[in-house]
């Protein structure tokens, strides 16, 4: 058995590999250029017996960019963005374009970081979640001469291009509902406002629908960290404790809301009876539990499929004067088992 090459293939092993020059081969790998079918595939079977992998770092140098789409996301365990990324990489499948993932666990400071690291590369665009970024992340993402797509809020100006929901609409939908089926003394339950700007414009575009109507939040609770599912259970009953006369609950999003139902179960509490319901993002879980919670759908595959089409699309037509799209989803509400219907 030959010895592997214990070095860095390039063209000429693939070269020689197939018996034709270095120029064909590049061609076929790039696939530029008049190159007959039957010398096509012998270049690419030879190549891919080799193991012989192009160094895009090297036609970057030429192009000034690869084929990567850096999306840069809070959190890969929230349950929310997997189906983003299902979204993004399904519209990239059937392009050159390959999706490379950042993590900034929802830290202005780490989302930097990481930008600065991905932006490195010179990815050919840059999808990235949220509108409210820092001075450092948005003059790097303007000045990047690349399509950029924030996803998931449209709510606020965007420095490219935009994919996502009004979060304030939603939470003026998800009031209205809830006060048309007759509920009255209402309390919210959420993650931190500091740190999540889309539950902070939910719980806004809620609480003015409500003071329209003349209705006032009663009580309300807020975390940081830990188990959703378990912070949902304790919080509502800390909140219960102190506000037992509460009819409703609104949870920032639908763990904590599953945490709450499954408490009040527990109490037995009727539902959506004595005691309605509501969560957000229409996670699949919750049809799966006692109840089924109701939630409102928060577009997340659509947004990551649509957000990676502008960026394939832009790539294709390499125009860096191509207008911006803001492309604005309607999320709609499932009441479930915890909202009665008046």
């Amino acid at each position: 058995m030959a010895k592997p090459v214990n070095r860095p293939l390039t063209l000429r092993d693939v070269s020689e590999a197939s018996g034709v020059s270095e120029m064909t081969v590049s061609r076929v790998l790039r696939n530029r250029g008049d190159v007959s079918q039957a010398t096509r595939e012998k270049v690419l079977e030879a190549a891919r017996a080799l193991g012989y992998v192009p160094n895009k770092i090297a036609g970057a140098l030429a192009s000034n960019r690869v084929n990567l789409v850096a999306v840069v996301i809070p959190s890969i365990s929230n349950m929310v963005f997997p189906e983003v990324m299902s979204g993004i990489s399904d519209a990239l499948e059937e392009t050159a374009l390959q999706p490379v993932v950042g993590i900034t666990g929802y830290s202005p400071e780490k989302e930097e970081k990481v930008l600065y690291e991905m932006l490195s590369w010179r990815p050919s665009g840059v999808i990235v979640a949220g509108l409210e970024h820092s001075e450092g992340s948005r003059a790097m993402l303007q000045a990047a001469g690349i399509p950029v797509v924030e996803i998931m809020d449209v709510d606020g100006t965007p420095i490219d291009s935009v994919v996502g929901i009004s979060h304030r609409r939603a939470g003026r939908k998800m009031a209205q509902a809830i006060l048309k089926d007759g509920y009255e003394h209402i309390a919210f339950l959420g993650t931190k406002m500091a740190q999540d700007h889309r539950a902070r414009k939910r719980f806004e575009g809620f609480t003015e629908a409500l003071a329209k109507a003349g209705v006032e939040i009663e009580d309300r609770e807020f975390y940081s960290g830990g188990s959703a599912l378990a912070k949902g259970r304790e919080m509502t009953k800390a909140v219960l404790e102190r506000s037992p006369d509460l009819d409703f609950f609104y949870y920032s999003n639908d763990l904590i809301g599953a945490g709450g139902l499954l408490y009040l179960l527990e109490a037995g509490y009727d539902i959506p009876g004595r005691m309605g319901l509501a969560g957000f993002n229409g996670l699949d879980l919750c049809k799966g539990l006692p109840r089924e919670l109701a939630s409102m759908d928060s577009c997340r595959y659509e947004i990551g499929r649509k957000a990676a089409e502008i960026i394939a699309g832009r790539v294709d037509e390499d125009d860096g004067e191509a207008e911006p799209e803001r492309i604005v989803l309607e999320p709609t509400i499932s009441h479930g088992d915890t909202l009665r219907r008046r």
